[in-house]
């Protein structure tokens, strides 16, 4: 088992600022909002939070199962 990546950069799918983020270990995060342009972000169809649909590297939770940190 390879170990857990924290850090995900986060871009805004309105404005495209990129910001390297530290991701909580054990929730997922359904908002976020763009420091630049103050877009509030919300999970795409499918995805438990918005790392696993705006970041490089999917939420913790996900990446421990295959299956959506939610149970998707």
């Amino acid at each position: 088992m390879s170990a857990i990546v924290l850090e995900s950069t986060i871009t805004c799918p309105e404005c495209g600022h990129p910001k390297l983020e530290t991701m909580p270990s054990d929730a997922c995060l359904w908002f976020y909002e763009c420091e630049a342009c103050h877009m509030l972000l919300r999970p795409k169809a499918g995805d438990c939070c918005v790392f696993c649909s705006y970041a490089t590297v999917v939420c913790p939770p996900r990446q421990q199962s295959s299956k959506n940190c939610c149970g998707h």
